[in-house]
């Protein structure tokens, strides 16, 4: 116990303390400009600074995320100020607080990540551009705006006016932060708002420029106990909601980036959502400005090596130190280089890494919507509309049918419809269906997770029409059943069906569905039961054909398999499916057994060694694989003597080959890991294969050479799993 505490003092005096140090060098600056911006008392920004770093930091869910002034919620506090005065302020950041603690007391933290990234985004960058824009004429020497809109009109004006010295403070300033990340880095130890401040108070302190200076003493005396808002308590409960909400959401996403950062443990957002809204009803008491998780803050925490939750509480320390024992030291700041920061600040919100990120799945116009609601309409207007569009855009991707009409050579029809089937689609399913012409034969592919009954009307009403033109219409359902079960009158399901693994090229004839093939109306002269060889193939057609047909035109010059692979012919066997292979990757052979005949053996039989020869002189296949399976029908006839062969001569005198396979079981003990005697034949006959290949001088040479690998597989079939079974020691000369 005392090793621990000792070790987690010595961890926060070596990573946590430095890295307070730049956080509070970081947080200073970028409190008082959001609380100037905010129209706040400046001495508001510190306190938030203090609030968030100590309280949210000592009962958060995030061991690096600090806390402080938020710079996406300055148009709101701005509004606010306006139109209720500062204590009424207050007292909403109280109960902004007090409605967060209530969400993460009944933990809906999670469900706040909900909001498209794209709304979050675009809001943020609205907010930097409408903070940009009215700190804009501040660094001109001018007033800002009341609007957006109207500071955006006025710069033109603003910049052709005589300037002053404010106008070279504040391009000083914005200049300095625009090449202070290219500097070498023992040079930028110091955060660059410190030190464009720092910068742009000496520059105006050695010319004696005629700036506005910060006056903190003028804040504190501003400063008092909340009060209620006076007017209408319908606008004061939206800005409660509205203020609680953005807080609690990019509080979050800050946590959830910061996540990202840092290999500690994972953040508890309920947990950060409550101590937020602790934080927030405690610096409203104080008259403090809203506080919320702070990206900037954050990423400064972990580059200077923060660990724990005490970087964010000693920042907050600091701060406290700071205000009580040099707020005089504010004074040197001129208010145009604040401004400037501001500006700048306001600039980099518009990110355009989350323009990329937003653009690689095609929500753009949703950031771009949100951003210029905020700009024109006004920060809840902006999210509004950017939460709708998201919404309608979300509802489009979601009922989306992709309806594709292909004509085949033989004239018929392979019609494929994709997605979910709601009455939203029916315009573009009626269109494509009306445009085959009458009286064809249409095969119908649906691959759909929902189908609506406006849908399922408009399908089955044309197949209907169809089918009594003339034209044939065979449907295949490959998802799930949605229209076999309404047109049977079944309960359809509740929601939309969860994607399953695809049932068609490996499942048996016996186990595929497809109820909804047979036509309305029959066709003429049709048998009852269509050829399932025959109905293979057309399904072949219609759906593999056109994905491997570039394999195989590729494949029709010149096949190139890397094995020759022996197993039975055994219909549970499917080498495909067992090796994972495709076209081209194996020359097959297969016989009641998965027997090699030794060179010479009688009765004789060219076939094997045939493909043999063919294989390793011609093809120059690299391995030999024998497959064996449990189970084998050759295998126990074998091991019955010749009983089970029954009255099949042609079987007794081919199982002679397996002679030598009975002789080596019958002189192998089990190893304990077979299933009875007909399981440890059929693995011993793999085996014997291997070895009866080895009779053949050019294999056996190869084999010698390295040149070729001999390989022997077991497919137990009850468990579906494929076993690697090592050659026995040969005992075999090899005849000349």
């Amino acid at each position: 116990m005392i090793r621990d505490t000792k070790s987690t003092l010595l961890s926060t005096l070596r990573h946590d303390v430095p890295a307070s140090l730049v956080v509070f060098l970081v947080a200073v600056p970028l409190s008082l400009g959001i609380a100037m911006a905010s129209g706040a008392p400046l001495a508001a920004g510190l306190i938030g600074a203090i609030v968030g770093g100590i309280l949210a930091g000592a009962l958060g869910g995030s061991a690096i995320q600090v806390s402080g002034p938020a710079a996406g919620l300055t148009l709101v506090v701005a509004d606010l100020v306006q139109t209720y005065g500062w204590r009424a302020t207050c007292m909403i950041t109280l109960l902004a607080g007090a409605l967060q603690i209530v969400l993460g007391v009944f933990k809906v933290a999670r469900a706040a990540l909900a909001v498209s990234p794209a709304v979050i985004h675009g809001t943020l960058a609205g907010v930097g551009v409408v903070i940009a824009l009215s700190q804009l004429h501040i660094v001109l020497g001018g007033s800002p705006q009341r609007s957006a809109v109207a500071n955006l009109l006025q710069i033109p004006a603003q910049i052709a006016q005589k300037h002053t010295h404010a106008v070279a403070v504040g391009v000083l300033t914005i200049a300095v932060l625009a090449i202070w990340s290219k500097l070498p880095r023992p040079v930028r130890t110091v955060p660059a708002p410190l030190a464009a401040l720092l910068v742009a108070g000496l520059a105006a302190w050695a010319f004696q420029w005629d700036v506005t200076r910060v006056d903190l003493s003028n804040s504190l005396s501003s400063l008092a106990l909340p009060e209620l808002p006076h007017g209408d308590w319908h606008r004061v409960v939206m800005a409660v909601v509205l203020v609680a909400l953005l807080a609690g959401v990019e509080s979050l996403l800050c946590c959830v980036t910061g996540d990202g950062m840092h290999k500690g443990p994972r953040s508890n957002l309920d947990r950060e959502l409550t101590a937020q809204g602790i934080a927030n009803m405690v610096t409203g008491v104080l008259g403090g400005v809203p506080v919320s998780g702070g990206i900037v803050r954050s990423t400064a925490n972990v580059q200077a090596g923060g660990r724990s939750r005490w970087s964010s509480i000693l920042h907050g320390v600091w701060v406290l130190v700071f205000a009580l024992g040099f707020g005089w030291s504010i004074r040197l700041i001129p208010l145009e280089a604040l401004a400037a920061l501001l500006v700048f600040i306001g600039v980099q919100m518009v990110n355009l890494g989350h323009v990329r990120k937003v653009h690689g799945h095609g929500e753009v116009p949703v950031y771009i919507v949100t951003m210029a609601g905020v700009i024109i309409l006004g920060l809840a207007e902006g999210v509004l509309v950017g939460l709708g569009l998201a919404a309608l855009m979300a509802l489009r991707r979601l009922t989306w049918v992709t309806v594709n009409v292909r004509p085949e050579l033989d004239g018929r029809f392979h019609v494929t419809i994709s997605g979910s089937l709601t009455f939203l689609g029916v315009p573009r399913l009626t269109q494509e269906l009306r445009a085959i012409p009458t009286g064809a034969d249409v095969d119908l592919d649906l691959n759909i997770d929902f189908m609506d009954n406006a849908a399922f009307e408009t399908i089955h009403n044309w197949r209907a029409d169809h089918e009594r033109l003339g034209g044939t219409v065979d449907i295949d359902e490959i998802h799930d059943e949605w229209y076999s079960l309404a047109a049977s009158g079944s309960r359809m399901f509740p929601a939309k069906s969860p994607p399953r693994a695809a049932d068609r090229w490996w499942l048996p004839w016996a186990h595929r569905k497809r109820s909804a093939t047979r036509p309305l109306i029959p066709r003429q002269g049709g048998d009852a039961e269509e050829c399932k060889l025959t109905a293979g193939a057309r399904e072949f057609h219609r759906r593999t054909a056109p994905l491997v047909r570039p394999i195989f035109t590729e494949l029709a010059r010149k096949q190139q398999p890397s094995h020759l692979f022996i197993t039975c012919a055994d219909s549970r066997v499917v080498p495909s499916l067992i090796t994972a292979s495709g076209p081209g990757d194996l020359f097959t052979v297969r016989n009641i057994g998965n027997l090699v005949p030794r060179r010479g053996a009688e009765p004789h039989d060219d076939s094997v060694v045939a493909a043999i020869e063919y294989a390793t002189q011609v093809l120059g296949v690299k391995t030999i694989t024998v497959c064996g399976h449990s189970g084998c029908g050759a295998m126990a006839g074998l091991l019955s003597g010749g009983v089970k062969a029954g009255s099949l001569p042609g079987l007794r005198r081919w199982l002679r080959h397996g002679n030598h396979s009975l002789a080596r079981f019958i002189d192998t003990e089990s190893d304990g890991l077979d299933n009875g005697p007909l399981d440890r034949l059929c693995r011993v006959n793999v085996q014997q294969q291997l070895d009866n290949l080895r009779t053949y001088r050019r294999v056996d040479e190869q084999v010698r050479a390295g040149e070729l690998e001999l390989v022997g597989l077991y497919f137990d079939i009850g468990s579906a799993r494929v076993h690697m079974l090592p050659p026995l020691p040969s005992t075999l000369s090899v005849k000349n």
